[in-house]
């Protein structure tokens, strides 16, 4: 049933909250882990102090530090038997789940949402919503409220 799963994670422990349910799913049905990050300099950059160089080595050390989480998650999914890829993107962060979803042809999405309500949910908006109101394929989600 499924062959690729595509679990978007922001490095949060309340987003790895998905990763047994993925686990499942991948020894079951045999299927392909995409591991993705994606950094929104955009809204990281509105934040940060500094010139345009400072700003370049801060954004380039998220990616970094991004490539190196995936990628130790990835070996931990190898380790009991499950083909992982790794993907780091930048950009808004629900249109790229979603091309990245469809560039790679994944059959599903699994992700956690953080469960943000109120004026968090108005200011920082809901990944979880965005990738709802526009997927094109199966999404699991689950709700995480562990404040970790």
């Amino acid at each position: 049933m499924y062959q690729k799963i595509l679990v978007p994670l922001d490095g949060s422990k309340r987003a790895e909250r998905i990763l047994p349910h993925v686990e499942e799913l991948a020894h079951r049905y045999t299927a392909k882990i995409i591991l993705l990050q994606v950094v929104d300099v955009t809204n990281e950059m509105l934040g940060l102090p500094g010139s345009t160089i400072t700003m370049y080595a801060e954004i380039e050390q998220w990616l970094d530090d991004a490539k190196s989480y995936l990628v130790s998650l990835k070996g931990e999914f190898r380790e009991k038997g499950i083909p992982a890829k790794t993907i780091v993107e930048r950009g808004a962060v629900a249109k790229k789940i979603i091309d990245v979803a469809e560039r790679e042809d994944v059959d599903l999405i699994a992700m956690a949402s953080h469960g943000r309500t109120g004026l968090q949910r108005v200011f920082y908006g809901s990944v979880a919503a965005g990738v709802l109101n526009q997927v094109d394929r199966p999404l699991l989600l689950i709700r995480a409220r562990s404040s970790t």
